[in-house]
C-alpha cells in the first residue's frame, strides 16, 4: 500500500510518501510545498492544492493521511492550517483517493509508542522506521512521514478486525 501523509499549512505544507509492505515502511518521496507570504491567500490555496495534486498523480497513492487540526491558542494560526487542510483534502478528493484524518496524540502513539512524545522522540522515530540517513528538515515534513506511519500502523490494525 501506498499512502501520502500531509502536514497541512499555507506557508509549508509537509508532505511524506511511503510504501507500507509486509510490516515494513519504505520511503518513496518526501519534502515540503511552501507558498510566498507576499502572495494573497487565494493564490496560495491555489499553489498549494495544484502541487499535492501533481504529487498524487505522480506517485498514486492508495491512502492520503492528514493530520486533524488540533485546539490552537492562536486563532489566526488554526485558521490558516485550516485553509491549508481544506486545500489538502480537497486534493486527495478531487482524485478519488480515499483521505484518513488523525489527531496529534494519535501520530505520537502510532509513531513514538506514547501519546505525549515530545516532538524530537517522533522526529527520530521516523528517521528509524524509515532508515533515514537524519531527520527531514524542516519539521512539517517529519510530521508528514510520521502521519503516513501512523496510517499505516492503523489501517493494518483495521483490517484485522
Amino acid at each position: 500500500m501506498i499512502i501520502m501523509g500531509i502536514d497541512p499549512g499555507v506557508a509549508i505544507t509537509g508532505y511524506g510518501i511511503v510504501k507500507y509492505e509486509g510490516n515494513k515502511f519504505s520511503v518513496i518521496d518526501y519534502g515540503a510545498v511552501t507558498t510566498e507570504a507576499k502572495e494573497l491567500l487565494p493564490k496560495r490555496l491555489l499553489i498549494l492544492n495544484s502541487m499535492l495534486e501533481e504529487l498524487i498523480l505522480k506517485n498514486k497513492p492508495d491512502f492520503v493521511a492528514v493530520e486533524e487540526l488540533f485546539f490552537n491558542k492562536n486563532i489566526k494560526t488554526a485558521l490558516t492550517v485550516g485553509h491549508g487542510r481544506g486545500a489538502a483534502l480537497l486534493s486527495a478528493a478531487r482524485l478519488g483517493v480515499e483521505v484518513f484524518e488523525y489527531t496529534p496524540l494519535q501520530v505520537k502513539q502510532a509513531v513514538a509508542g506514547y501519546g505525549r512524545a515530545e516532538k524530537s522522540q517522533v522526529q527520530q522515530m521516523v528517521k528509524i522506521i524509515l532508515n533515514l540517513p537524519s531527520v527531514p528538515k524542516p519539521d512539517d515534513v517529519a510530521d508528514a512521514l510520521a502521519i503516513a506511519i501512523c496510517h499505516g500502523h492503523s489501517y493494518n490494525m483495521l483490517s484485522r478486525l
